[in-house]
């Protein structure tokens, strides 16, 4: 689960480009352990400014200046991850990590973007990996991401959460159960981009009955609204209470649009009114139904998905 740096580009002064050339490492480390991208672009910033801020001679006696960019990136996590829920606890409605979508629609939404500000797509960054990440202490996130996504050694790990490796490889550990206990056997791709579309069809339709027989029966479903946009303040819980609160939903817009698209590297869907992104949905599916579906639609965290 290694995401591999962006390769530096020739053009520059060769420390220049071996320093940017982290870039996308760090942006990668970042989003996955905060669960958003506009604070992961933040942390990246203000690691960057530490490290200019650095005289010639510091800069030259650092051995590896990637080491050390990702040392101060983990810092900076672990510090707001620390603060994180005091925020949380202020925030209207229930919080949901911020959704990414694949390359293409990256593309056509930052067409003047840098290529390193793209989060790499894999298993660690799924909706339902980054939920379970939120549930963890900020040290046991750093040290579960950054051994077990990024492959640091736990004597590593040690230098930059502050405990001892036998200490770090503990709280490894307890994060890995966290992640076993909450996430169902994922199934092929196929299958779960048959179920969502199943569903988006079921939903365009309004056949409830086609809808619950796709949800579990304890189904539950999450909105993030961040208090700026009508949402459900409060999880909905039940296939067929869900599939009422959507039928709800699309009866209330006409003019909505449901689009099949990759929302963290996993089948989802798109919700488009005169071609803006309302909402993002992101799925987790076991034993060939719906278990939890994830409804962003704070509009701070759609940036990337309207074209333009």
């Amino acid at each position: 689960m290694t995401t591999p740096a962006e390769p530096a580009d020739s053009g520059l002064d060769p420390s220049l480009s071996a320093i940017m050339g982290e870039r996308r490492q760090l942006i990668n480390l970042a989003y996955r352990l905060l669960g958003s991208l506009a604070d992961a672009e933040d942390v990246v910033q203000e690691t960057y400014a530490r490290w200019y801020a650095l005289s010639r001679q510091e800069q030259e006696a650092i051995e590896s200046p990637g080491a050390w960019l990702t040392t101060v990136a983990s810092r900076i996590c672990l510090d707001l991850l620390g603060s994180a829920r005091a925020r949380r606890e202020r925030y209207v409605g229930e919080w949901i990590p911020e959704p990414v979508p694949d390359r293409a629609e990256w593309a056509s939404a930052r067409p003047d973007g840098d290529p390193a500000d793209r989060v790499t797509l894999d298993e660690s960054i799924t909706m339902a990996f980054l939920v379970v990440l939120d549930t963890m202490t900020p040290a046991e996130r750093v040290a579960f991401v950054l051994h077990d996504v990024f492959r640091y050694s736990f004597a590593e790990v040690s230098g930059i959460v502050g405990r001892t490796p036998a200490a770090c490889r503990q709280l490894a550990s307890s994060a890995r159960r966290r992640i076993r206990a909450s996430q169902a056997r994922p199934a092929p791709a196929a299958q779960l981009g048959g179920i969502v579309r199943d569903f988006r069809l079921a939903w365009e339709a309004k056949n409830i009955d086609v809808l619950i027989g796709l949800l579990d029966p304890d189904a539950l479903a999450i909105g993030d609204g961040g208090g700026l946009i009508s949402a459900a303040l409060h999880p909905v819980e039940g296939g067929e209470r869900i599939a009422r609160y959507l039928i709800d939903l699309v009866s209330g817009t006409p003019a909505l649009a449901i689009l099949e698209r990759t929302v963290n590297s996993q089948p989802g869907l798109v919700l488009q009114a005169d071609g803006v992104t309302t909402a993002v949905l992101a799925f987790e599916i076991a034993a060939g139904r719906i278990k939890h579906i994830w409804g962003v639609r704070n509009p701070d965290k759609l940036r990337l998905w309207t074209a333009g």
